[in-house]
């Protein structure tokens, strides 16, 4: 059996640790991480790891590339001090689009990924709402993948959405939109999209389902540009909706996506904090649900060998 629980944090979310930490009542442990001038990570416990039980908490958000190498170096360094157990919590795992060879020549960077955390040393991965998920079965070690559909539908259910239709953005996110709709008790509509090449720009064309004379709660599960978003509006409007409320698991809003969110007069942004949101980007509409509560729960039992699961139900 390991000796102790520890956790650790990367540079990419700190105040989530933290908040993790609470949950459980213990201390964030002591690491430092910086980069020398020539821009190499370096990576150094302060304490001793050897046989203890080592969560690492690092999401993989801006600058994406530098926080998947941090967390690679600090898997590293926990295994080469002999810590017992190493479990990557990666509350948002980018390259998730990036998930089947859908283009001739393209990678499938989201099992690149995986291998390399595997390669790094990793023992297990806690993620939450993955953006496809046949990455699951990327990885050859545990997984355990939580949802921001609990916590997200929780607030919702404080709300007086009677009149309210749940909406996917696209096909391929009918699921997510159905199990809301179904934790709220609502009828459900699909847009159908097509995606214009690797311009990030989509379009929307049909509306499937009844929005005419109804407000519509738009679901996905990440704004990186908001360009999805100011589709689905905009042909919601075009169909008849009222309100508008738009809900996503992560609020990467990068490039245009605060100036697009601004512009669709929305009664409401609901998101969570598995990324960190910077305060030039939390508008005046926005709701942030934390997560810390279902990560904390989740390390709790797995360091003390309880199912997962049973948070789910």
């Amino acid at each position: 059996m390991y000796s102790d629980l520890a956790i650790f944090s990367g540079r990419a979310h700190p105040e989530l640790a933290n908040a993790i930490c609470a949950r459980l009542g213990r201390a964030l442990g002591n690491v430092d991480v910086f980069e020398f001038s020539n821009e190499n990570i370096f990576v150094q416990y302060q304490e001793n790891v050897r046989m203890r039980d080592v969560y690492l908490v690092q999401p993989f958000c801006t600058p994406v590339n530098t926080s998947v190498m941090e967390l690679l170096i600090m898997i590293d360094a926990a295994k080469r001090a002999s810590a017992g157990r190493i479990t990557a919590v990666i509350p948002y795992y980018a390259y998730g689009r990036s998930d089947k060879k859908d283009q001739p020549r393209v990678p499938i960077t989201a099992r690149l990924l995986a291998n390399m955390l595997e390669t790094a040393g990793a023992d297990r991965i806690l993620t939450m709402n993955l953006h496809a998920g046949q990455i699951q079965g990327f990885f050859n070690i545990p997984l355990d993948e939580l949802n921001g559909l609990y916590p997200v539908s929780a607030y919702f259910k404080t709300k007086q959405l009677d009149n309210y239709t749940v909406v996917a953005t696209d096909v391929g996110g009918e699921k997510r939109a159905r199990d809301m709709a179904v934790r709220l008790n609502l009828p459900l509509a699909i847009i159908d999209k097509r995606r214009i090449g690797n311009s990030e720009s989509a379009e929307a064309m049909h509306v499937i389902g009844e929005v005419e004379g109804r407000d519509c709660l738009i679901l996905d599960d990440e704004i990186s540009t908001a360009g999805t978003i100011v589709s689905a509006a905009s042909a919601l409007r075009q169909h008849g909706a009222r309100e508008l409320i738009v809900g996503c698991y992560h609020p990467i809003l990068s490039g245009p996506a605060v100036e697009r969110l601004k512009s669709l007069d929305l009664r409401e942004i609901v998101v969570t904090d598995t990324v960190p949101i910077d305060d030039s980007k939390r508008l005046p509409n926005m709701t942030v649900i934390p997560v810390a509560p279902q990560f904390g729960d989740a390390i709790g039992r797995i360091h003390s060998g309880q199912s997962v699961g049973a948070l789910f139900q």
